[in-house]
């Protein structure tokens, strides 16, 4: 690296991140042992078994690390700890952002929560919405497999799940909009009738979410309550690096409301649709930065991250092909789940 100091937007990726090659992951790359216990002491005095335990397992169990109660907590410890893991010597993080329960994550990156309280917030959400377990996800896309922007067909998407969610006994609405893909979330009935009226897409789409509830809609409203009883204002305090949120609000250091930060962290952002890539494209415009870093766990937010920028027409880039061809001159984009650009930021 040169020693110029490349500025960065962090992106902390969020559910269905920590998967079979993500196994011993914090064994590998969390660089603070002392904070990896007090996250596994505050795990067994709640009779969950620890992160270091589930990390550290033979195998991986599908039904047991994707849970809420478990990937939750792994997937936030595996973000802050690629967090920490940034040379900030050569590299300047000018804002923080997140997808879905990556929220919680940028809220302990952008110090807005110690990392212990930061912890506390994403454990107990995860372990609130696997016990309701209300309603399930599903995930579509609207791109093509070039990239290029069409959001016609996002909107025929959109039309559809609101006709489904019109019908009697049905619900369905959007639950993420993740770059090139529409994340749908609803009961049963709802996400039934959205699979039988779409086209499928090369035997993958629509694809359901395993042990994925109805995030970020109104059916999680009895989670949103619960959270709101057990977490208090107080874990929340001034962020130092700016976050940018579901909506696409910037949260700026010394300026934030934190009360507000709690009641959005705990309210709209449970029951109401996330726009990661609003999100992203926010963070482009307001920071312009070097480079967007990915922590991980995990690889899959790449796509989504490089749609989005497509979507937001970030330095002209209109399509994979353009997209890739400025990656491999000058990468734009840093995936720390991938060893090869792991090494590029730490």
């Amino acid at each position: 690296m040169s020693t110029t100091k490349k500025t960065a937007v962090v992106i902390c990726p969020g559910r269905g991140t920590y998967n079979k090659a993500e196994l011993g992951y914090l064994r590998k790359h969390f660089p603070d042992q002392q904070l990896l216990n007090k996250f596994d002491a505050q795990r067994s005095a709640r009779d969950q078994e620890t992160l270091s335990a589930l990390d550290g397992a033979d195998r991986f169990s599908l039904a047991k690390h994707s849970r809420g109660d478990n990937a939750s907590g792994l997937i936030f410890a595996a973000t802050l700890g690629d967090f920490m893991s940034i040379d900030r010597a050569a590299i300047d993080v000018i804002a923080v952002t997140g997808n879905s329960m990556g929220w919680y994550s940028a809220l302990a990156c952008a110090g807005a929560t110690s990392p212990e309280d930061g912890f506390k917030v994403a454990n107990t959400m995860g372990t609130l919405m696997q016990e309701a377990l209300i309603g399930g996800q599903l995930v579509y896309p609207f791109l093509g497999d070039d990239w290029v922007p069409t959001l016609a067909k996002r909107d025929e998407l959109l039309s559809i799940a609101e006709e489904i969610d019109a019908r009697a006994d049905h619900t369905l609405s959007p639950s993420i909009h993740l770059g090139g893909m529409l994340v749908l979330a609803g009961n049963e009935a709802g996400l039934k009738a959205f699979e039988s009226t779409v086209e499928p897409i090369d035997g993958r789409f629509p694809m359901r979410l395993g042990n994925h509830a109805a995030f970020h809609t109104p059916l999680q409203q009895p989670v949103a309550e619960k959270g709101r009883d057990l977490l208090t204002a107080n874990l929340f305090g001034q962020p130092d690096i700016p976050m940018v949120d579901g909506r696409g609000a910037i949260w700026w250091p010394h300026a934030s409301d934190t009360q507000a930060l709690w009641d959005y962290t705990l309210g709209y952002q449970v029951i109401e649709t996330y726009d990661f890539t609003r999100a992203i494209e926010v963070s482009a415009r307001e920071f312009a930065p070097d480079l967007f870093i990915i922590t991980g766990p995990g690889t899959t937010l790449g796509g989504a991250v490089a749609q989005s920028l497509i979507l937001a027409d970030w330095k002209g880039m209109d399509s994979k092909d353009v997209f890739k061809a400025q990656q491999a001159e000058n990468a734009l984009l840093v995936s720390m789940g991938m060893d090869k650009q792991r090494c590029s930021v730490t």
